[in-house]
């Protein structure tokens, strides 16, 4: 296996598929960089190099008992990209990922990066405060970490539910869907989960997303039943200076996992990495 290591010794898994120009693909809390295979297969068959990696605390990669916050996972981000000697790079970020590409540009620049995707991505702010409404109260919050507290194993297989949409009628989640998240979630180590919800739900993000300077994919489900719509990528869409908003109607969180949103997807990702 493949890992580059970073500053504080911690060891970062990354998969590293075909040859071009690079597309690498940030993954959302709690998965890892397996959740992105379909999207890694499709961009390196289309002449592209696709790269993925485990966040610290998920997958592969290290269990660190520090450092599990955005900053750092930018960073790491950053060691993976000066270590591989990236350049031109198409970022693509999802949830949690979304977020940790807006930290890596806003501490890094965008010497390296020629595009951005925020796919579902967390990005501004997902906790509800004063100054943002239509964010999500701490509770929610709480009662994630509550459930990886009492029995991460059960909490992480009905949070399924809603991450794919299966609860609304005519879904295609199927229970492939459903046991990949778990696989995955269950290779996240207790500390790295209850770290990340506060690095996830709690980090402001809203001048990294005014450094991005490149042209920039916002892709988000109106029915994302996770990081709602009104207080992400419309919000990230009218902050990032050249940012074009595809509204996927009645699309879940999970949307790029999912059949039928996931084709469109793949059919957006690939027009605008030739764009």
């Amino acid at each position: 296996m493949s890992f580059v290591r970073t500053r504080d010794g911690a060891h970062i898994y990354y998969k590293d598929w075909g040859i071009g120009s690079p597309v690498v693909f940030s993954h959302g809390w709690p998965l890892q960089a397996d959740v992105w295979d379909d999207q890694l297969n499709l961009v390196a068959e289309n002449g592209y190099r696709a790269i993925a990696h485990d966040r610290r605390g998920h997958g592969r990669s290290t269990q660190t008992w520090h450092g599990n916050n955005m900053d750092t996972y930018a960073d790491d981000l950053a060691e993976l990209i000066e270590q591989l000697d990236l350049r031109d790079i198409t970022l693509v970020g999802h949830s949690t990922g979304g977020g940790e590409v807006a930290r890596y540009i806003g501490r890094h620049g965008t010497d390296r990066v020629g595009r951005v995707v925020l796919l579902s991505a967390v990005p501004p702010l997902m906790l509800k405060t004063p100054e943002n409404p239509e964010g999500t109260p701490i509770d929610v919050f709480d009662q994630i970490r509550d459930g990886i507290r009492k029995e991460r194993s059960q909490f992480y297989l009905d949070l399924t539910e809603t991450f794919f949409g299966a609860n609304r009628p005519g879904n295609q989640v199927t229970d492939g869907n459903k046991y990949a998240f778990w696989l995955m979630a269950m290779q996240l180590g207790v500390k790295g989960a209850l770290d990340c919800v506060a690095a996830f739900s709690e980090t402001d993000f809203t001048e990294d997303l005014r450094r991005i300077d490149v042209p920039t994919l916002v892709i988000h489900g109106d029915d994302d039943q996770i990081v709602p719509i009104d207080a992400a990528g419309r919000k990230s869409a009218e902050i990032i200076p050249d940012a074009t908003l595809h509204v996927y109607p009645d699309a879940p969180h999970g949307l790029a996992n999912v059949p039928g949103f996931k084709e469109k997807f793949h059919e957006d990702l690939l027009v605008f990495l030739k764009h």
